[in-house]
């Protein structure tokens, strides 16, 4: 059976790569770290910001890394193990992510903060020029079918 999609339709040309990426997408992940997306108010004349806040408890900073890797934005996350700990109790588990936010083009992060156990990362679209190219019409004198 040929799956459908609502980018399968012969007016959406070149979107192969969005499908593929929304099928990566949609096989998910644990939910771990928990995160919000904002949209932060923009200031006169400033382009639309968006802020993603992660809560990673216990993480340090040389523990996390963000990064951008072919129109996505990478948060990940290695805590190891300590040698010579004995533990009674362990409820807090030393443990690894990676999060994976797919950008639209023209998206840019700002910045990156780590503050009370919360990374956020700060993205700016900026508004894209709008653009309107003519395209010339050759008119031939006699037919396609003539050609073949």
């Amino acid at each position: 059976m040929t799956r459908l999609s609502p980018l399968s339709s012969p007016l959406l040309l070149g979107f192969d790569q969005i499908e593929r990426t929304l099928d990566r997408l949609s096989k998910g992940g644990d939910g771990y770290p928990p995160y919000n997306v904002e949209r932060l108010a923009a200031d006169a004349g400033a382009p639309d910001r968006l802020r993603i806040t992660l809560a990673v408890a216990g993480f340090t900073a040389e523990q996390l890394s963000v990064t951008l890797e072919e129109g996505q934005l990478v948060i990940r996350g290695r805590q190891t193990e300590e040698e010579g700990r004995v533990f009674l109790h362990r409820g807090i588990a030393a443990r690894q992510f990676q999060r994976v936010f797919v950008l639209a083009e023209g998206m840019d992060v700002l910045a990156a903060d780590l503050a009370n156990g919360l990374l956020t990362i700060d993205l700016i679209r900026p508004q894209p020029e709008r653009l309107v190219r003519k395209i010339d019409i050759v008119a031939r004198s006699h037919s396609r079918a003539e050609d073949e």
